[in-house]
């Protein structure tokens, strides 16, 4: 391995250089790789020799058509195939739903993945990036989101469950009430690329929800789950309507010969698919424990198979990363060219036992000072206060965050928006919108907590859904008004919108809350609802920008849809698929 390696993360494109890259500079040998998130129990060996005895005519001659192997895969996971586009990787589909679907902002929580931010940026969208709090464990408030949303006027809102890179969940009954109360949107995206790993619940896929909607989408991954990231082949489920317009873009072939091979081969193999999912479940909780015994390194609760920890005080990410690959032969994850991360943050893959007590060696080394190079973490003298470094990414994403939040707030300035407050002033950060006085989601909140405390947690008098944290100093919120639609968002082509149309499915008014469930329901208050709660399927929709509070493309919502009103929970029903083979929500049959 080269001496300085800091070249190579700085020579590619990507957060991390290839394990391509990475075996040419060390003769052949690549690293233990940390880094790449990938199952490393699938496929099997008895898998791989098939493709290696295969390998000439697979590479010979063409595949077959996308719709022939995205017929295989829906008969596989019960999905009907007009609600299914597959493409040449999830970064293929994210390019589509861009160039396709977001037609001028998105809105998307940071740290996550990268091409949320950069794929509508490259495109000139603006991207409304909300910051998701390290004082907060990085947990998703989605009530806090919702509200962002309205005052920034997005068309567009991503969610990913878990997200990446710190690996915060979602129960689905929670993503299922944002979908409905942000049915006015253009398009809602659930990426569900590292769902298949996460155990908190049964079923937490919303792909059956996703179906009835007109405006939201699904995005899961196969690379990912089945340790194949080389092959690039990932799908999206959606109503007829949105997965149509997206298939009918790609390209006949974008599936290559690999793909097909390995979609082919899943139904004989699904035993040891469901079993691989299990040992990296096992494994997450055992890596997670030895990390958690070195001094001073916080490790995030995570559902995917990857772990987000925190350095110890003093420690720069990229000298541990540099060190653990020059020293130990161990390639991580150093996240600080993500936006809303730091320096001090690494994203570490789950492995099995072997490997990450390796890991946990090379850490201690490195980190406190047992190899000749001496210590990563310097000592600190009593009373040394340390920042990790979010202060300074707030400030950029205050700074660059779409058309600019420091224009919105000027806008707004003495307005009376409720819920946005003005710009941040140099190095405040960007303060989060005020929220709507609401519980937080408790363990549906994004970051889950272990059983043993899986209660409800109240706002207190700081952050939140976060006891004891205060809360961002920022300045004063005009006195809220119930306006969930900012003022400041103009409809080019202004459209009237009937304010007393009745539904289609009228609901009676129920008597009493909404029955319980398990993580305890979002209350219905904590989302922002739409000005106009119904539009009329008879009325053209209007041209330009969808309106706010007006449905997507005019047509139902989906509380008209499934003949509610838009706060219950979803039938607990869905696609059966084999015995043998884990559901589409990524959860297998074995307990």
């Amino acid at each position: 391995m080269a001496d300085n390696v800091t070249s190579l993360f700085r020579s590619t494109t990507a957060h991390s250089p290839s394990m391509a890259a990475l075996t040419r500079e060390s003769d052949g040998a690549g690293p233990v790789d940390f880094c790449i998130p990938c199952n490393p129990y699938f496929p099997t060996p008895a898998m791989f020799e098939d493709m290696a005895g295969r390998l000439r005519d697979i590479i010979t001659y063409y595949p077959s058509s996308a719709d022939t192997i995205t017929a295989e895969l829906c008969g596989l996971l019960q999905l009907p195939p007009q609600c299914v586009a597959m493409g040449n990787g999830s970064t293929e589909l994210i390019t589509w739903i861009d160039h396709l679907l977001v037609r001028e902002s998105l809105a998307v929580p940071v740290p996550t993945f990268g091409r949320w931010t950069d794929q509508p940026m490259e495109t000139g969208k603006r991207v409304d990036m909300f910051p998701l709090q390290e004082a907060g464990g990085f947990a998703l408030d989605l009530a806090q989101y919702a509200e962002f949303i309205r005052a920034r006027g997005t068309r567009v809102a991503v969610i990913c469950n878990p997200n990446n890179p710190d690996g915060g969940f979602l129960h689905k009954h929670a993503v299922v009430q944002f979908m409905d109360a942000m049915a006015d949107l253009d398009l809602v995206v659930i990426d569900e690329s590292f769902l298949e790993f996460a155990d908190a619940e049964n079923e937490p896929s919303v792909v059956q929800e996703a179906m009835l909607r007109p405006n939201v989408i699904v995005l899961r991954s196969l690379g990912k789950n089945f340790g194949l990231h080389g092959i690039r082949f990932g799908y999206l489920v959606a109503n007829p309507a949105l997965a149509g317009r997206v298939r009918s873009m790609l390209p006949k072939w974008n599936l290559n010969s690999f793909a097909e091979h390995v979609v082919f081969m899943l139904k004989e193999h699904g035993a040891e698919y469901a079993q691989s999912l299990h040992q990296v479940r096992r494994d997450r909780m055992d890596m997670s424990g030895q990390l958690s015994s070195l001094p001073g390194l916080t490790v995030y609760p995570s559902q995917g198979n990857f772990l987000f920890v925190r350095l110890p005080v003093g420690a720069e990410g990229t000298v541990v990363r540099d060190r653990m690959l020059t020293e130990h032969r161990i390639l991580v994850r150093e996240c600080g060219n993500k936006i809303g991360s730091s320096s001090r943050f690494l994203r570490l893959v789950v492995r099995p036992q072997v490997d990450v007590r390796r890991l946990v060696s090379g850490l201690e080394q490195v980190l406190y000072g047992t190899s000749r190079r001496g210590a990563a973490v310097p000592e600190q003298a009593p009373g040394t206060g340390y920042s990790s470094g979010t202060a300074a990414v707030d400030r950029l994403v205050s700074q660059t965050n779409g058309a600019g939040m420091r224009g919105l707030a000027a806008q707004t300035a003495g307005a009376g928006v409720p819920g946005l407050a003005a710009a941040p002033s140099a190095g405040t950060g960007m303060p989060l919108p005020a929220a709507a006085s609401a519980p937080a989601v408790g363990a549906g909140g994004g970051m889950p907590v272990p059983a043993a405390a899986s209660v409800v947690t109240g706002v207190g008098a700081g952050v939140p859904g976060v006891p004891g944290v205060p809360q961002p100093v920022a300045q004063p919120v005009p006195q809220q008004v119930p306006a969930p639609v900012p003022q400041q968002v103009p409809a080019p082509v202004p459209q009237p919108v009937p304010q007393q149309v009745p539904a289609p499915v009228p609901m009676p008014a129920p008597a009493q809350p909404l029955a319980p469930v398990a993580q305890a329901p979002m209350p219905a208050a904590a989302f922002p609802a739409p000005a106009a709660a119904q539009m009329s399927p008879q009325m053209p929709p209007p041209a330009g920008p969808t309106p706010p509070g007006v449905p997507a493309r005019g047509g139902l919502t989906a509380a008209q849809v499934r003949g509610t009103d838009g706060l219950s929970m979803a039938p607990a029903t869905g696609w059966q698929g084999p015995q043998s083979w884990p559901n589409p929500a990524g959860m297998d049959q074995v307990g």
